[in-house]
């Protein structure tokens, strides 16, 4: 007899992993790229709807910042640049740390 597991909380564990995996991902890659989502998506293989997602996660937890608007190098439409470095992101100045 064949083994069917009909529990969904097996099956959403594997979503949870995959998650996990490309939100990693995509914040590593901004933390040495500038890039837009097709950028980002064509360098990991991580579909650009779920960069969207994860992107609008990042931004409400204060980790992804929107660079600057500009043509995509991978489609030619104008699309805006993203990081997850801190030292790149807009305003950023190490200095006003110091109140130099």
């Amino acid at each position: 007899m064949e083994s069917t597991n009909n529990n969904p909380f097996h099956k959403r564990q594997g979503k949870d992993k995959d998650f996990k995996n490309q939100l990693k991902t995509i914040f590593q890659y901004l933390q040495e790229h500038v890039a837009t989502a097709s950028m980002v998506s064509a360098a990991t293989g991580i579909p650009q709807k779920n960069i969207c997602r994860y992107k609008r996660d990042l931004e409400k937890a204060g980790r992804l910042w929107e660079i600057e608007k500009k043509h995509c190098k991978q489609t030619g439409f104008k699309a805006w640049y993203l990081t997850t470095n801190p030292e790149q992101s807009p305003g950023s100045n190490q200095l006003n740390l110091f109140g130099i």
